[in-house]
Order: C-alpha cells, then sequence, then structure tokens
C-alpha cells in the first residue's frame, strides 16, 4: 500500500475511532445507549455534515475506492464479526419455567405477526424506488419483515441494567422473548443475504456445486443450509464441550478451555465456512457466540450484562475499544441526511413497524394474562430495534438489496425506537410501575460511562 493510501487509511481510522468513542460517551452519560453516539461521531465526518462543509476534504480522508477504503472495510468487517460474536454469546440463558407460557406466547405473537405484516406491506405498497441494485424483491421483503420484527437485545438489556431492573421478572421475560426471536430472524437474514450473495460468487462455493439456482430454490436452498449449519455447530460443541468435561473430571482438573486465539480461530473458521456454504460470514459468528455463551450459561448467567469467560473478557475489551466503535462509526459515515433521506417515508415506516410490533406484544402479554400496565411496558421495550436493527441495515445495504434511501430508514428507526424505550422504561421505573431489584439505584454514578459492557456495545 503506498505510504499516502496508509496515511489516509491511518488518519480516517483515528478520526472515526476518537470520534465514536468521545460521543459514544457523551450519550452515556445522559443514560442513553452509547450506540447511538458511535453513529453520531461517524455522522459527523460523512456527506452530511463535513462532506458539506469541505467535500474534497472528506473524499481524501475517506475515498471510496482505492486501497485506503479497502483498508478501512477488513476492519469494518472485522467489527462485524466481532459484534456478531459477542451478540451471541450475549444470549446466554434467562429462561424460567414460571415464565414459558407468557414468554412462549409473547414471542409468537409478537415475532410473527410483525413479520407477516411486513410481508404484507412489501406486497401492498410499491418499493421498487428503495430496492438495491441486487434487484431481488424475495430477499428484499424479507428484510423489511425482520426490520419490523426485530428485537434488540443489547440496548434493551443495558437500559434495563442502568435502571435497576435487570434482575426483575420483567426483565427475564423480555429476554427471553428477545433471544427465540433474535435467533430465528438470524436465519432468516442468513437466508435473504445468501440469495444475493450467489451472483457475486458464482465460481466459488456449495451453491454453485448444487445448482441451488435462484427464486424459490435458492430460498429453500440457504434456509435448509443455515439451520443445518447453526445445527452442526450445536451438536460438535456438546460432544467436545462433554468429552472435554469427561477428560478434566478424570483428571481432577476445572480449568476453562479455549483461549483467545482459539475462539478468534472458530469465529474466522465459521465465517470462512458460511461464505464457502453462501451463507454470510456474520452468521458464523454469530452462531459460534451463541453455542459459546451457552455451554457457559449454567455456571455463571444472571439475567444480562455478563463478560463470560476471561479469554472472552480479553476479546470483549479490544473489540469494543476499536473494532465495534469503528463499525458504528462507518455505518454513521454511510449516513446521508442530505440525499438519501425521505423524512416522509422514514416517519411513515417508524410508525407503522412501532405500531405493528408493540401492538402485537401487548395482545401477545394480555394473552399471557399479563395486566394492562405490565403489558404496556413489554411492547415498549420490545420495540427496542438497537444494535440489530442497524446490523440488518447495513448488511441489506453491503449486499445491496436496499438503497441508500432505505439504509437511512432503518437505521433512524433503530435510533428512534431505542431512545423511546428508554424514556419509556425510566418513566414507568419512576412511576413505581417497575419495581428495582435489591433497591438498587436506577440513576447511574459517573463511573457508569466507562466504555460499555458487552450488553450495551453489542447491539446487535
Amino acid at each position: 500500500m503506498p505510504d499516502v493510501d496508509l496515511f489516509r487509511l491511518f488518519a480516517g481510522l483515528t478520526v472515526l475511532m476518537v470520534s465514536a468513542v468521545f460521543t459514544g460517551r457523551l450519550f452515556g452519560r445522559f443514560r442513553q445507549p452509547p450506540v447511538i453516539g458511535e453513529i453520531l461521531g461517524g455522522l459527523l465526518f460523512g456527506p452530511s455534515l463535513f462532506g458539506l462543509i469541505a467535500p474534497d476534504a472528506q473524499a481524501w480522508l475517506f475515498p471510496k475506492t482505492g486501497p485506503a477504503a479497502a483498508g478501512l472495510a477488513l476492519v469494518y468487517q472485522l467489527g462485524t464479526l466481532l459484534l456478531m460474536f459477542l451478540a451471541g454469546i450475549q444470549m446466554r440463558t434467562v429462561f424460567s419455567r414460571q415464565d414459558s407460557r407468557a414468554v412462549g406466547i409473547i414471542a409468537v405473537v409478537g415475532m410473527v405477526v410483525p413479520f407477516a405484516f411486513g410481508l404484507l406491506l412489501v406486497r401492498l405498497v410499491d418499493l421498487s424506488a428503495v430496492m438495491g441494485r441486487a434487484s431481488n424483491e424475495t430477499a428484499l421483503t424479507l428484510v423489511i419483515a425482520c426490520a419490523v420484527a426485530i428485537t434488540s437485545i443489547p440496548v434493551i438489556s443495558r437500559i434495563m441494567l442502568d435502571l435497576g431492573i435487570a434482575g426483575t421478572p420483567f426483565a427475564r421475560v423480555v429476554l427471553s422473548v428477545a433471544v427465540l426471536e433474535d435467533i430465528v430472524l438470524n436465519v432468516v437474514i442468513a437466508v435473504a443475504l445468501g440469495m444475493v450473495d450467489r451472483g457475486k460468487h458464482d465460481t466459488f462455493g456449495a451453491a454453485t456445486l448444487v445448482g441451488a439456482g435462484s427464486g424459490y430454490g435458492s430460498a429453500a436452498y440457504h434456509a435448509l443450509v443455515s439451520v443445518g449449519f447453526f445445527g452442526l455447530v450445536a451438536g460438535v460443541s456438546t460432544l467436545v464441550r462433554r468429552s472435554l468435561a469427561a477428560r478434566r473430571g478424570a483428571a481432577g482438573q476445572d480449568r476453562p478451555t479455549g483461549g483467545i486465539p482459539f475462539q478468534l480461530a472458530l469465529v474466522l473458521t465459521a465465517a470462512a465456512g458460511c461464505l464457502f456454504l453462501g451463507i454470510t460470514p456474520m452468521y458464523g459468528a454469530f452462531v459460534v457466540g451463541l453455542v459459546a455463551g451457552r455451554a457457559r450459561s449454567g455456571a455463571d448467567s444472571q439475567a444480562v450484562g455478563l463478560k463470560g469467560s476471561e479469554p472472552t473478557q480479553a476479546i470483549h475489551s479490544f473489540a469494543t475499544g476499536f473494532f465495534i466503535p469503528v463499525y458504528f462509526a462507518v455505518v454513521g459515515l454511510k449516513l446521508d441526511l442530505v440525499h438519501a433521506f425521505d423524512p416522509l417515508y422514514t416517519l411513515l415506516f417508524i410508525a407503522f413497524a412501532c405500531a405493528v410490533k408493540a401492538a402485537s406484544v401487548y395482545v401477545g402479554a394480555r394473552w399471557a394474562g399479563r395486566p394492562p400496565d405490565n403489558a404496556v411496558n413489554l411492547a415498549i421495550a420490545m420495540n427496542a430495534r438497537g444494535g440489530p436493527g442497524i446490523v440488518l441495515a447495513t448488511l441489506a445495504y453491503d449486499a445491496q438489496i436496499i438503497n441508500a434511501t432505505l439504509f437511512t430508514t432503518l437505521v433512524l428507526t433503530a435510533v428512534f425506537t431505542s431512545l423511546m424505550a428508554g424514556s419509556w422504561l425510566e418513566r414507568a421505573v419512576k412511576a413505581g410501575q417497575l419495581p428495582r431489584t435489591n433497591g438498587a439505584d436506577p440513576l447511574p454514578s459517573p463511573s457508569a460511562t466507562r466504555r460499555p459492557e458487552p450488553a450495551e456495545a453489542v447491539s446487535p
């Protein structure tokens, strides 16, 4: 790489990292999701502000092509992989038998109904104007349906931690439902991305070898492969874990296995395997994280916000210190509120998505026997899309399923619903509708603005 391009890469990364960390901590100080501040940090240096003031300087510092752009894209991709890995680890066992009926009903109604309305929206409204260059209507339909139905575990976890309600039955139900929803929707997202990736890699991978084709044939292939990959990783992990446990028991040892290189190698191997299978590599990282988190859940899971094993803590530290803030800053860098922002369209989509998701969760909660005020709180909490909504938008935009206008709309929807959930739950705690755990103080101390834990930093 020429020195000038290396200089631009280092300068751009430094600007994005410093800006994202500063604005993220500023948002955390005001008890708002730090991820939104990190996006704002990138937005400041994108075409929406820096590009308006000094377009030539912005284009020089953040070129769209060339070695510097490729280097930034690599950091961005690694940030996505680590983000999805930590998001999977975040999904520890939070289920309780006493909540099983409520969780089951709310999960089914709160996910299936919004997803169905998302599918219906594509049929009733002409969305060709927001379709990306991939020109795949089926993939676009799946992305929009997921955008309506998705819930953010990390953001809502962080909000409940700050408010002191993370250990309550309310939090347990929210997180249990969100875990079920996100696992299913991540499979759907993998299918949508796989359907358009085949065209880019038509001489490589299993999809070409088996002749997956296009349309419904491609959808069926990627659905089966996504579910099969999940089952394979889970099955192999179970066998390996039992074998290692038996050996440690026979030797009288009780020490953790799998250091940092091992865990990172698993993430990269899973990502490479997914690329060969024709599904998004981010799904592989998510599955590895989910299996790794599940393997340790019996020993150390509380409600949320756990760091996990020592290697996982180390990965979390450097990922949230550099890669993940840069990732979200690049998301903000891609936002163009000048040329790719339709206020009316965005407002209508946010209203539609919020109404459908909140109403569905409310109906499911009332069906499960929850009182009206508790059902309303559940509906608002699970309406937060946070990081998963942003990751969905960026993956779909990078795969050219959606255009810049819909990308901006989906990101703003995730931001708005997260802010709304935080404000509403804070009001509910102050009103006494949501009791806190062990008298915890809902107002965070200044130390709460430290670098976010996985629950606040991992934002699918």
